[in-house]
């Protein structure tokens, strides 16, 4: 190769070495592009808030309170670890399923409280089953709808109060297996939530149920008495309209002489509306006054019956206690003993084959760590099988029975046997005629024609005669009657009446009963 060609600069080659440098700079601008696009597109960067513990957020360990930041969203990047998560007191108004992308397996509270949140997706809690305590108090929700909660197994504790709900479905609680306070008071619920606590879908932990101050006018009255103690202790029911009935009172004084914290704590604010187009209101336990006079309350003793098997229940306010028997006199129940009483597994006492001699109070003692408990039972023993067959009669009752028996049977001496002769309007009267007249059935009319008079002149008599007859019409089996009252007529001659006086016989009051009239 010539030297001069080796020395002359060569176009080509310069060219080569600056070409590329258009295409470097295409290069880093689109880099640069790209990464700000997906910056801009990370999670909360577009209309959302990530999780900030220096800007909008507070962190202090496992515990991250974003309250009072006025946010409109969930922020995002929750950390794992998060136990407690505070976002109370600003402006999210929707809980979508979403709101967290990840799942947070250690978060056990949520405070969404002061926020005018008012709609919760069916799927807001498929990331967080581990929570015990939420709290969406003071908010707008409007309706529970069917599973909403259905998540939340593990959940203990939910705040509902002040908020706009009006329809709670039937289904809404169902799977909360673990639930054990729910605070539904402050709303415009009009039907009682009954599927909380009847027996066949009671929610089995439940120990406290809040409904005040809401728009419920009836209660089912007869699921709620039979609730277990510690259920009605808990039960907060006032500041409701509810309708005034007797049977209100008789309900709600029952739990007052049990000293239940529902009644005990808020006697005054249970009112009830009288009946009428004045519709005034006044306090339930006024009931038993002027309001409506129902009767007053009063504890009521457990019957039973000779020879049945009876349990007594110890009906305590609180669970999982320790239960403890003593029979009247105070004698205490003694496990695997020959006694007939023996205390059940649940708590409750067993009477085998009841004898009267039963009948007592009985004291139950329930007993934890904190606090005692004593609980009396009343038992009553009737003197009979619960057949009705009399075993044996109260003493009093027979001595009652016996004397009206004789004075009905005096009575009847005095009243239903027929005139003696000292009481006989005339003296002159046919022996026959007077003392078929002198029967108490005697048919003969009043007024009768006297053409028909000897054919209806016959009466009902009890035994046939001959020609004359003893008293009530009895004949006299001797048949020498009238010897006798030829005689007992001079013996008489001296009476106030001075007749003949018929023979009395002894069977005279029977003869009254004689089912064997014969026609005279």
């Amino acid at each position: 190769m010539p030297a001069d060609t080796m020395l002359q600069p060569s176009h080509t080659t310069g060219h080569n070495l600056l070409e590329p440098l258009p295409h470097r700079s295409w290069s880093r601008w689109a880099f640069s592009f790209t990464f700000f696009m997906t910056v801009l597109w990370l999670p909360g960067s577009s209309g959302t808030t990530v999780v900030d513990c220096h800007k909008n957020c507070i962190c202090a360990s496992n515990i991250v309170s974003c309250s009072k930041m006025n946010l409109t969203t969930v922020p995002t990047e929750i950390p794992l670890y998060t136990t407690v998560l505070d976002l109370s007191y600003n402006e999210i108004g929707r809980l979508r399923s979403e709101w967290t992308p990840v799942r947070l397996p250690k978060l056990h509270n949520l405070l969404l409280s002061h926020n005018g949140l008012h709609f919760l997706s069916s799927e807001a809690f498929i990331y967080v089953k581990q929570l015990r305590f939420l709290d969406l108090s003071s908010n707008s929700l409007q309706e529970l709808e069917e599973f909403i909660f259905e998540q939340l197994v593990n959940l203990e504790v939910l705040l509902l109060y002040n908020n706009q709900i009006t329809k709670i479905d039937h289904s809404a609680f169902i799977g909360m297996a673990n639930l054990q306070k729910l605070y539904l008071s402050q709303n415009q619920i009009s039907r009682f939530p009954v599927e909380l606590v009847k027996d066949k879908s009671r929610l089995d932990k439940l120990t406290l149920l809040d409904v005040s101050s809401n728009k419920i006018k009836t209660l089912p009255l007869d699921e709620l008495q039979v609730l277990p103690a510690y259920i009605r202790n808990g039960l907060y029911l006032h500041n409701n309209p509810l309708l005034c009935r007797c049977d209100l009172y008789t309900l709600l004084a029952h739990w007052y002489l049990r000293k239940l914290n529902s009644a005990m704590d808020f006697r005054d604010d249970f009112t009830c509306v009288l009946p009428g187009p004045q519709k005034l209101q006044v306090g339930v336990f006024e009931l038993s006054g002027d309001s409506m006079n129902c009767s007053t309350f009063k504890e009521a003793e457990v019957e039973a019956y000779l020879e049945q098997t009876t349990n007594l229940k110890c009906d305590t306010k609180h669970r999982d206690v320790v239960k403890a028997w003593a029979l009247p006199g105070n004698v205490p129940v003694v496990p695997q003993s020959n006694q007939t009483a023996k205390v059940l597994l649940d708590g409750s006492l067993q009477i085998s084959q009841t004898k009267a001699e039963d009948s007592g109070t009985y004291t139950c003692t329930a007993m934890s760590d904190t606090f005692n408990e004593t609980i009396y039972v009343i038992l009553k023993v009737h003197n009979f099988t619960i057949h009705g067959s009399g075993e044996t009669l109260n003493t009093a009752y027979t001595t009652l029975v016996g004397c009206l028996a004789s004075v009905v049977l005096v009575l009847m001496y005095l009243y239903l046997t027929p005139c003696r002769c000292f009481c006989c309007p005339s003296k002159g009267k046919a022996r026959g005629e007077d003392s078929i007249h002198s029967s108490m059935l005697s048919v003969t009319p009043t007024h009768v024609d006297p053409a028909l008079k000897a054919e209806l002149n016959r009466h009902v008599a009890f035994i046939d005669s001959k020609e004359s007859q003893g008293q009530n019409g009895k004949l006299n089996p001797n048949g020498d009657e009238d010897d006798e009252e030829e005689e007992e007529g001079d013996a008489e001659g001296g009476s106030l009446m001075k007749g003949k006086r018929k023979k009395s016989v002894a069977e005279s009051i029977s003869s009254v009963f004689s089912d064997t009239p014969m026609m005279v």
